[in-house]
């Protein structure tokens, strides 16, 4: 980081207190807020309008440059600065803040959706709900992200800290997060950023401060193959794998930090009556705890040279051993804000403060990579109600009350944070 490192920073990383508390407060009972409530509510149709049109437009995992686009010229009729896409497909916009030295704080919805590209996206609308695969996960919170920005400036407010918009690519499944990380690994807005809000996720009483780390492999055992019949007796990778397999299956991980390992996909061979010349499996590891992920990740390696080595010694070796290939395939890492950093006690205070009932998560979002480098990150629910998500059934309902107060909810953590600069 650079000498200028943003104040901001590490006030958002200090423990907070009463003081914090009766900021938090301060916000929600603010002329302010009132105001910028006041807008989401003017604006509400429009918000569900640019969220239909966002959904209807195809973003399946590393297919997202339509919407990318689409996105971009949003965000530039709204009449924010420097509107950008950077080269792995991220795009951010800008909107200053009254003081340069507090750095920005980041607001990030992710692009991507979980379904291949040929999906029905159509939305269905019965009443106040909306049915599509992908219309909560992560569309709205990209609409909510333009709705935050209108609300703004009909409220006219302004921040002491600038506000980047960046809706990333990747976020999902295979993308491993790679938007986020090429954001922080080459953005010019990275060495900026004082505080990270992912907006994922529908709940608005729920704040995520706990990164859940994973590492995913594809092993991959090789041998000679042959005739079932013929050449039995000769090594067979899928005995190997079965090996490594059992042997995952016997590893005892902690219930706390919760930690957990699973076989996804497995598969390999020609025909029925052949041994295979090879046999691979996908394998996700996770934890919560960056410590027990990296146990768990040595111990689950540890198991595969000696599964091949287990079944060159168990069988004919005379056309050729078993070779083990390991490649890795996923790499999110684990971490937590400290639930008593101040970032994560105003998202706590405010979302209590409104009536909610709290709920605290470690997940696997966007938020992951700030956590990991050690900047202040939570994500945040970005309101109203929703279900099925991954699934085709996927849907959430705008119902303009909900709707409305989960926004405001987000807004008033971000408001808090930001700083409202005085008029």
């Amino acid at each position: 980081m650079p000498d200028a490192l943003p104040t901001l920073r590490a006030l958002l990383s200090a423990s907070g207190g009463d003081e914090m508390a009766e900021e938090a407060r301060a916000t929600l009972s603010s002329p302010a807020l009132s105001r910028i409530v006041e807008a989401l509510d003017a604006d509400h149709d429009h918000f569900v309008e640019q969220l239909i049109a966002l959904t209807q437009i195809p973003s399946p995992p590393f297919g997202e440059a339509k919407r990318a686009a689409a996105y971009a010229e949003l965000l530039r009729a709204e009449g924010l600065q420097e509107v950008e896409t950077d080269a792995e497909g991220n795009v951010t916009a800008y909107r200053p803040g009254t003081d340069e030295a507090a750095g920005v704080i980041v607001l990030c919805s992710h692009l991507d959706t979980v379904f291949p590209s040929g999906t029905d996206v159509t939305v269905k609308r019965e009443g106040t709900v909306l049915r599509a695969p992908g219309v909560g996960d992560d569309t709205r919170g990209l609409a909510v992200l333009l709705a935050m920005a209108r609300a703004l400036d009909k409220a006219g407010i302004r921040t002491r800290a600038g506000i980047l918009f960046l809706a990333s690519v990747g976020e999902e499944g295979a993308g491993d997060l790679r938007g986020v990380k090429a954001f922080f690994r080459a953005n010019r807005w990275r060495e900026r950023v004082a505080g990270f809000i992912a907006m994922d996720g529908i709940e608005p009483a729920r704040l995520v401060h706990g990164a859940v780390g994973s590492k995913r492999y594809r092993i991959t055992f090789r041998g000679p193959g042959g005739h079932s019949f013929a050449a039995f007796g000769l090594v067979n990778p899928m005995f190997a794998l079965a090996r490594a397999a059992d042997g995952l299956s016997r590893i005892r991980v902690p219930a706390q930090p919760k930690t957990t390992f699973s076989i996804g996909k497995v598969g390999g061979g020609t025909s029925i009556n052949a041994i295979p010349e090879e046999a691979w499996m996908e394998v996700d590891l996770r934890s919560a705890s960056a410590e027990a992920l990296a146990t768990l990740e040595k111990r689950f390696l540890d198991i595969l040279p000696q599964a091949a080595a287990d079944e060159n010694a168990a069988r004919d070796t005379g056309c050729g051993e078993i070779r083990v290939e390991v490649k890795q395939i996923g790499d999110r890492p684990a971490g937590m804000t400290p639930s008593e950093s101040r970032i994560a006690q105003v998202a706590a205070t405010v979302i209590q403060a409104q009536g909610y009932e709290l709920v605290r998560e470690f997940s696997s979002t966007d938020s992951n990579i700030p956590i990991s480098l050690g900047i202040p990150a939570v994500t945040l629910g970005t309101g109203g109600s929703g279900g099925r998500a991954h699934s085709l059934e996927e849907w959430i309902d705008v119902e303009k009350g909900p709707s409305v107060k989960g926004v405001a909810t987000a807004m008033a953590t971000i408001l808090t944070l930001a700083g409202i600069a005085s008029n």
